[in-house]
């Protein structure tokens, strides 16, 4: 099965970091991300808000390099929280626990050398056509 996500987006607040038991850090922030569509001769736009999670390495730097109004890429996967309240209603959320994310400047050619990720290798990633396409926008976020 696959479960992959591409975002591009604006933090919605600054980052918020904690620490799991294990001494593991887990950042968390959200991004706004636009959606520009036509109806008839006029332009709407909508926003989705997307609550992202990080972890270790990735989560420290992220916890040091964002703030609010940073506009980045996502490379991640969907995750389902499931919870009972105490009154016994199931909840649910979904959530991006990003893999990569990268910073993206003024300009796409500011990713390259603003790439955060997971692993130890910061070469940019290798993104399909549209989402570089994408990159040379910069829409602005209601906040």
């Amino acid at each position: 099965m696959l479960n992959k996500v591409f975002l591009i987006g604006r933090l919605t607040r600054d980052p918020e970091i904690r620490f799991l038991p294990s001494g593991t850090q887990v950042t968390t922030f959200s991004i706004a991300v636009n959606r520009r569509y036509k109806v008839g001769e006029d332009w709407r736009e909508e926003t989705y808000y997307f609550d992202i999670e990080t972890f270790g390495n990735l989560a420290e730097r992220l916890g040091k390099q964002l703030n609010k109004g940073t506009q980045i890429l996502i490379e991640g996967q969907l995750r389902q929280d499931r919870w009972e309240t105490s009154s016994g209603e199931k909840r649910s959320k979904i959530k991006v626990v990003a893999d990569k994310v990268n910073l993206i400047g003024s300009n796409s050619r500011d990713l390259q050398s603003t790439s955060t990720s997971k692993t130890d290798d910061d070469s940019p990633l290798d993104l399909p056509e549209e989402i570089d396409d994408v990159l040379d926008t910069d829409e602005d976020v209601p906040f």
